[in-house]
């Protein structure tokens, strides 16, 4: 697929205007509309919904609302197909290095991550990242982890066949988004939200049998199990996003007459 006339458009004018883009001034909201929604309607999106479609079958929704933690997060844009999410988009301005700084990474694959949305994007049109979403973020990983893909805007015009083929409409529609999707999912470290919420259940479960043997010595592995998931079954009542909250669990131990345990 060739790059169209107005991706080189905008890419000699981002080119030409960088150094001011730079300074600070020039704010997310502006290259938003000057850059990236125009990028986005070359990839065949209806950024403004020109169709005119109900909200809920809109393609791109601006400001969608996603649960973190049991808060309310507002990624950029998200991007669907009949109403169901596909990705999100999260722009910055192009003061921000998004290369380096970690927060932009960290809060786009926090916000898909949430959503178990595979890849998402983030750009302020000078950078353009993709990541791997499967891969649960941390507060502490560079920017790099988890990238798949970086692009400069000088690159748009060799690479143009590749994004297209990955993001656009069209190519979502024809399946080339799921297989891009799943030819990264052997890589290192990629695990679906699911499968790492129950493996961090297991790792409590031990963690918490081990501390309540050590503290109660006196128990069989009956009643050290039996404790387990009694303890388990009190934490889901208080903690019901525990993939994001850090869960506390109390300590206990059988009382002097008879089978039942107290906590400590």
């Amino acid at each position: 697929m060739p790059v169209p006339d107005k991706i080189l458009e905008l890419t000699d004018r981002f080119g030409y205007n960088l150094e001011s883009y730079k300074r600070g001034q020039y704010n997310e909201t502006q290259v938003r509309l000057e850059y990236i929604n125009p990028l986005m309607e070359e990839l065949g999106w209806d950024v403004t919904n020109k169709q005119g479609y109900a909200e809920a079958y809109k393609e791109v929704i601006h400001e969608d609302a996603v649960k973190i933690g049991g808060v309310t997060k507002a990624p950029d844009y998200c991007f669907r197909i009949g109403g169901t999410r596909k990705f999100f988009l999260e722009a910055k301005k192009p003061s921000v290095n998004i290369k380096e700084d970690t927060h932009p990474s960290y809060q786009l694959r926090r916000y898909a991550w949430s959503a178990k949305l595979p890849l998402s994007i983030l750009t302020d049109f000078e950078e353009f990242a993709v990541y791997d979403c499967r891969v649960r973020p941390v507060k502490t990983d560079k920017a790099s982890n988890a990238r798949v893909m970086y692009l400069k805007y000088t690159d748009y015009k060799d690479k143009w066949d590749e994004i297209a083929g990955i993001f656009s409409h069209e190519a979502i529609l024809k399946g080339s988004f799921d297989k891009y999707v799943e030819s990264k999912r052997k890589k290192k470290g990629t695990a679906e939200v699911d499968t790492a919420f129950l493996a961090e259940i297991e790792r409590w479960r031990e963690l918490l049998a081990r501390n309540i043997a050590l503290r109660n010595p006196n128990l069989s592995q009956r009643e050290v199990n039996f404790s387990v998931q009694r303890t388990i079954a009190w934490s889901r009542r208080g903690y019901c996003h525990a993939a994001q909250a850090a869960v506390t669990f109390p300590i206990l131990k059988p009382k002097r007459n008879n089978k039942e345990f107290a906590h400590v």
